[in-house]
């Protein structure tokens, strides 16, 4: 069984290169699919789907289905509130790896 901090984790990390990357353009499932095995990431659509579907709800990504090839493609792009929230997040994470890098301002 996995570890559930380590699923925890995945997950949240899944949602930062997915906001990382709709940041910089439009993305679609199938890519953010590559992109996330190409990190590591064993990663299957009945994972990312969730969690694009409850990114949308937390209206961190809006979503555009556009026609390719005769077939409908959702791109999903960040919103305001997702930039928000990716600033906020990174953040956190820079401060965290410092401190456990030690390179923190922290007196223990």
């Amino acid at each position: 069984m996995e570890n559930k901090l380590r699923k925890r984790l995945q997950t949240g990390f899944i949602s930062l290169h997915i906001l990382h990357h709709a940041k910089e353009e439009p993305v679609f499932g199938g890519w953010l699919l590559e992109e996330l095995h190409e990190h590591g990431y064993n990663s299957s659509p009945g994972t990312l789907y969730p969690i694009l579907h409850g990114m949308l709800k937390e209206e961190l990504l809006t979503v555009a289905p556009i026609n390719v090839d005769g077939k409908i493609r959702k791109y999903y792009s960040i919103t305001e509130n997702g930039r928000k929230e990716l600033k906020l997040a990174l953040s956190y994470l820079v401060e965290l790896v410092d401190e456990i890098r030690g390179k923190g301002n922290h007196d223990k």
